[in-house]
C-alpha cells in the first residue's frame, strides 16, 4: 500500500471519529485508498487484506466492517438474507446485483422513480429504501 493510500484511510477514519489502529487503517487503505468507491464483502476485503501481508482475522474484518457503518463510512447492502456487501457510499442510491458472478454495482440513481411508498405501520417510521435490482446475462 502506498503512503497516499494509508494517508486517504487514515483521513477517512478520522471522518468518522475511529481511532486509527494498524489494522483500521490497512483495511480503510485498500477502501477508499484511491479515492474510488467500492462495493466489498467481508470475505473479498479479508482476501485482499491478505495480499498485502498485513496479519488481520476475518472476524477482525467483520467487527471492523461494522464499525465502518457504525460511524457512518459505509452502508450494509444486504442482497437476500445471507449476502451482505459493504459500500463506502453512504447516500441513498441503488444498486444492480449481477447474479452470474455475485457483484455489486451502483445503478443510475437520475433514473429511478419511486411514486408512492407504503404508509409505515402505526408507532414506526420509515428509515431508508434500499433498491437491489437483480440481473441476469440475456
Amino acid at each position: 500500500m502506498t503512503d497516499d493510500a494509508l494517508q486517504r484511510g487514515g483521513d477517512w477514519l478520522s471522518q468518522g471519529g475511529l481511532r486509527p489502529t494498524r489494522q483500521r487503517v490497512a483495511l480503510a487503505a485498500l477502501l477508499v485508498g484511491d479515492g474510488d468507491h467500492r462495493h466489498v464483502t467481508a470475505e473479498s476485503l479479508f482476501a485482499a487484506v491478505k495480499k498485502t501481508g498485513e496479519k488481520v482475522s476475518l472476524a477482525t474484518v467483520y467487527n471492523t466492517l461494522r464499525a465502518f457503518c457504525d460511524a457512518g463510512l459505509m452502508q450494509e447492502v444486504t442482497v437476500d438474507g445471507s449476502k451482505s456487501y459493504f459500500d463506502t457510499k453512504t447516500h441513498d442510491h441503488p444498486h444492480f446485483f449481477w447474479e452470474e458472478d455475485g457483484r455489486l454495482t451502483d445503478a443510475p440513481a437520475d433514473q429511478l422513480q419511486i411514486a408512492r411508498l407504503p404508509d409505515a405501520p402505526e408507532g414506526a417510521e420509515i428509515a431508508s429504501v434500499d433498491v437491489v435490482i437483480r440481473l441476469r446475462r440475456s
